[in-house]
């Protein structure tokens, strides 16, 4: 068990741990104001620390009782991301781990005996471990001295990500003892902001907001209209020969893995090497993209939304999306990867009318109304048999009409996944039926809110591309933010 130096201050551990001089923005007063024992929501552009916020106080503050000493706990939606920062963090001599569905049998066991035997300051899970009995027993054996929310908007229906799990935050904080609570994400708006403190059980006036703002001065936004692919790819082509040519590095965004393969084709045809990241590929090739893009060895990367985890590259000269994106939320986060350096940096959209037919077919896809839960549900209850020998096109066949074209499928089984309903694989199909289905996804009403909500959310896109003023002042409107201009 790693020892940690008595009477370390904040400024000690960040230089001790993290080899900084001095904290950035806000951070030294959010982590003053934990370390006192109150709440606190903070919106900090991605890349500007706020994991210092939480993982500072958890080496500075030791716990009521040394022979049980505090944890932080850290409950985030993203596996592969809380990978990364525990791996870091256990690089720099902190003692700290993470439990969650990527361990196998014995080495989650051998997780949950270290921390009852006191082991770890810092202990990352997603919110889905608290269905476990075996994670609850675990954890009415330590102090939790601090909980940290990361990706907070993902507690609220508002949000662009919601993860169900996240909505029994109140249950959560009481499990481990109402400890101090730290919400953490990049962006959120005020309907957002005001969700994500009732989902916690707070009250408003309990939870100090630190928002470190959005105004990235150094960030030229520009929009081009585009007709075709070829003209998105001269688009490219001359930003990326500007821009890569004195030096610094690059991302192009595109919704589909079929159309960045296509314009992947029509740049190498023109000499031009790039990466290429998305969802589809194994995992150790996309670590090896994001490692040569993040050591530099490669200065230009192809990429669907897939790619941001981690992102956190200083010399990235230019975002372009080659395609409207489906919310302000990602598309605020995906250009706040330019310019991290304080540098000149471009921000392009390229905007063909056209391509709208494709978000709005993903929000459909992403949207499926009661009646398709409800009959889904039924089938993976009565036809298990079946099931077990011809899998999910049975499934698609018997619940979708024209199943090769509707993609609803995929996002029901997730949600079903989300809320607890079904435990197991579909790809291969080892499925089963653990739970009910959930008065929310059999509330046609509230679905329907929520499929106009994302329908909004784009045309709210659209609104931004036909904006003729101020194109930040119509970024910090929406986010409910002051602007001081240019």
């Amino acid at each position: 068990m790693i020892a940690y130096p008595s009477r370390m201050t904040p400024q000690k551990v960040l230089k001790r741990y993290f080899g900084y001089d001095t904290f950035r923005g806000q951070q030294e007063a959010v982590i003053e104001h934990v370390m006192a024992g109150n709440h606190a929501l903070v919106i900090m552009p991605t890349g500007m620390g706020k994991s210092l916020c939480f993982q500072i106080p958890s080496l500075v503050k030791p716990g009521e009782k040394p022979e049980q000493p505090g944890l932080t706990l850290v409950i985030s939606p993203l596996i592969a991301l809380m990978k990364d920062q525990v791996d870091t963090l256990v690089a720099k001599g902190i003692d700290a781990a993470f439990i969650n569905s990527s361990l196998g049998r014995r080495e989650r066991e051998s997780r949950y005996r270290n921390v009852a035997d006191g082991k770890y300051k810092l202990l990352y899970v997603t919110p889905e471990r608290f269905r476990k009995p075996e994670f609850l027993d675990v954890m009415g054996r330590r102090t939790v001295t601090l909980l940290a929310v990361d990706e907070a908007h993902c507690i609220s229906e508002w949000g662009h990500d919601f993860r169900p799990d996240y909505t029994r935050l109140e249950e959560f904080r009481s499990i481990v003892g109402s400890p101090p609570t730290i919400a953490l994400t990049a962006t959120a708006t005020p309907d957002v902001q005001k969700d994500i403190v009732r989902q916690l059980g707070l009250d408003e006036a309990d939870v100090r907001l630190f928002h470190e703002g959005i105004d990235r001065p150094n960030l030229s936004l520009d929009v081009v209209d585009t007709w075709g692919d070829d003209e998105k790819l001269q688009q490219i082509i001359e930003v990326t020969e500007r821009q890569l040519g004195s030096g610094g590095s690059g991302i192009v965004y595109f919704t589909l893995i079929k159309t960045l393969d296509q314009f992947s084709d029509m740049l190498r045809k023109r000499g031009i090497d790039h990466l290429c990241y998305h969802g589809q590929l194994e995992r150790n090739d996309r670590r090896r993209v994001q490692n040569a893009f993040m050591d530099g060895h490669d200065n230009l990367v192809l990429a669907t939304n897939a790619f941001g985890m981690g992102i956190d590259k200083e010399d990235i000269r230019f975002v372009i999306h080659a395609d409207i994106p489906g919310a302000m939320e990602s598309y605020y986060q995906e250009i706040g990867r330019a310019g991290r350096d304080g540098e000149p940096s471009e921000c392009l959209l390229l905007y063909d009318e056209r391509d709208l037919a494709t978000q709005m077919e993903f929000i459909g896809w992403s949207n499926p109304g009661a009646e398709l839960y409800e009959r889904v549900y039924q089938i993976l209850c009565d036809d298990k048999e079946k099931l077990e020998s011809f899998g999910l096109e049975y499934l698609a066949e018997k619940a979708i009409h024209r199943p090769k074209h509707d993609h609803r499928l995929e996002t029901v089984l997730s949600m079903l996944d989300r809320y607890g309903v079904v435990a197991g694989t579909w790809r291969p199909w080892n499925l089963d039926v653990t739970g009910d289905l959930p008065p929310q996804l059999c509330d046609q009403e509230a679905l329907a809110e929520k499929l106009l909500r994302d329908q909004q959310k784009l045309y709210t896109l659209v609104q931004y591309v036909k904006h003729d003023g101020d194109r930040k002042q119509f970024i910090h409107d929406y986010f409910g933010l002051p602007y001081k201009g240019p």
